[in-house]
């Protein structure tokens, strides 16, 4: 116990997460993680003459369990002479209601209710159990889901309240690992409970924790926990080195003000211009100016703006951004976008043609026999099954509910859906063109491939291949 101890009050100390006499707000849940951090920082408080207040928030997810939960940490606090808060709500409606998932819904009232009990009494510290295996879960989390240096870094040893920035929550078991945790709680008698939806496999985190990181431990790397959060800490320092330094050009350029301010020229002098910083830099710069305008900087976002200067980016149905010569992000509401009425009847008969339609120049011809091979390589070119598409094809804009098959699909699905992920940007959708037979079966979309039921097969005898490029200037 000595040993463990020891290595959290160097923590605390070495990384000033606590003051000497200062109050504390501990949450405990009831779980082994937060047992033992109570314990933990109930054995060194007289040493170090902390106040320490109890706080315990019931999701009411779990029924009965739940409210075992509760009752642990209420005796647990009365045995230690400690006072405690304890409040309930009903996550899941709250998240139905809200629209989040269950685990924001509950992560948000949890942190409301920790702040709220801080200020009623006068306490600027709240106490989290994480610990180094949450660590390693969310690293592999958001390296799944797609993140940059500044997601790799994981969670701070201390960091502000995401409700209230003058309430702070330090983690003091950040380096430890959850079998050093169970050991102390067993050589301790700490009684907990154990959180059976922990081991169920239907949340991503679940699945890391129970069946990749064993995984990775059994096959690859036993000492998984030291070699991440090492790459944690090499990729933070250098993170926030990018930080400082994309923070640094705003500030200099004029560009860390309100939105939208322009820059001072003045300001500029010795200053090198966007294109001229390292790309991990441009990409930061960019990320915070999305982010003061409230726009989430994903990676595609960013690097359009980063590769092209002056060309809007849709971010919603009201608004684009675009990033201008000089690098300032500036916000834009457009237009809505309207589906298109016009369309064009196009008549196959013969062995080529070609047609205009709304900046959109496509030609044709039919090839015949049984002997060909498919070209490689050319790009804005299709090949169909001629007989299957018909004489008669209609030109037209996407229109709500179109359904198309592209090439490889089982199932058709949604013009929308397929447009969202192929990420073709909303403010181009209503410009793109469809061809579709006299049966109104879309045979082709341009920027998707071509469709299933339309391909060639050892069956196709006569072939249409088919042509396209844009003509900005061209109408119909």
């Amino acid at each position: 116990m000595a040993d463990l101890l020891q290595r959290i009050e160097q923590s605390i100390q070495n990384r000033k997460l606590l003051k000497r006499g200062q109050a504390i707000l501990v949450a405990v849940s009831g779980g082994l993680d937060s047992k033992t951090l109570l314990h933990v920082i109930h054995a060194l408080s007289a040493r170090h003459r902390w106040k320490l207040t109890v706080a315990h928030f019931n999701h009411q997810l779990r029924g009965r369990s739940s409210n075992a939960d509760e009752q642990l940490v209420r005796k647990t606090a009365m045995a230690l002479k400690l006072p405690i808060v304890v409040e309930r709500a009903n996550v899941r409606k709250f998240a139905q209601k809200s629209g989040l998932s269950i685990e924001m819904a509950a992560r948000k009232l949890r942190h409301e209710f920790f702040v709220r009990v801080a200020k009623e009494r006068g306490i600027h510290v709240v106490a989290l159990a994480h610990h180094a295996d949450d660590q390693v879960e969310l690293f592999f989390l958001r390296v799944l889901r797609g993140t940059g240096g500044e997601g790799m870094t994981g969670m701070k040893w201390r960091s502000p309240s995401p409700v209230n920035r003058k309430i702070s929550l330090v983690r003091p078991l950040l380096d430890l690992t959850k079998d050093e945790l169970h050991g102390f709680a067993q050589r301790n008698k700490i009684h907990f409970r154990e959180d059976k939806t922990n081991t169920l496999l239907n949340a991503p985190r679940n699945r890391i924790r129970n069946e990749l990181l064993p995984l990775l431990r059994r096959k690859y790397q036993p000492a998984l926990a030291k070699a991440v959060l090492r790459l944690m800490e090499i990729v933070g320092v250098e993170a926030e080195a990018i930080g400082e330094t994309a923070q640094q050009w705003l500030k200099e350029t004029g560009r860390d003000g309100p939105p939208g301010r322009p820059a001072d020229p003045a300001m500029r002098r010795g200053v090198p211009a966007f294109e001229k910083l390292p790309i991990a830099v441009q990409r930061r710069v960019l990320q915070l100016q999305l982010a003061s305008l409230g726009i989430a900087p994903d990676f595609d976002l960013v690097e359009g703006l980063r590769r092209s200067a002056d060309l809007p980016i849709s971010v919603s149905s009201k608004f684009s951004v675009l990033r201008d010569a000089t690098g300032r992000v500036i916000l834009r509401s457009r237009p809505s976008a309207e589906f298109r009425s016009n369309k064009l009847a196009v008549n196959l008969a013969g062995r080529a043609g070609e047609v205009g339609f709304d900046g959109l120049r496509i030609r044709w011809h039919l090839n015949t026999g049984r002997r060909f091979s498919l070209p490689g390589g050319q790009k804005a070119r299709e090949f169909f099954d001629a007989d299957k598409v018909g004489n008669e094809i209609t030109l037209r804009h996407w229109r709500a509910g179109d359904r198309f098959q592209p090439m490889g699909f089982k199932l058709a699905a949604k013009l929308q859906d397929l447009f969202t992920n192929a990420k073709i940007p909303r403010a181009q959708r209503h410009d793109l063109i469809v061809a579709e037979t006299a049966g109104g079966e879309i045979f082709w979309v341009e920027g998707l491939r071509m469709a299933e039921n339309f391909k060639l097969t050892p069956r196709t005898r006569r072939r249409f291949i088919w042509r396209w490029h844009r003509c900005p200037n061209e109408q119909h």
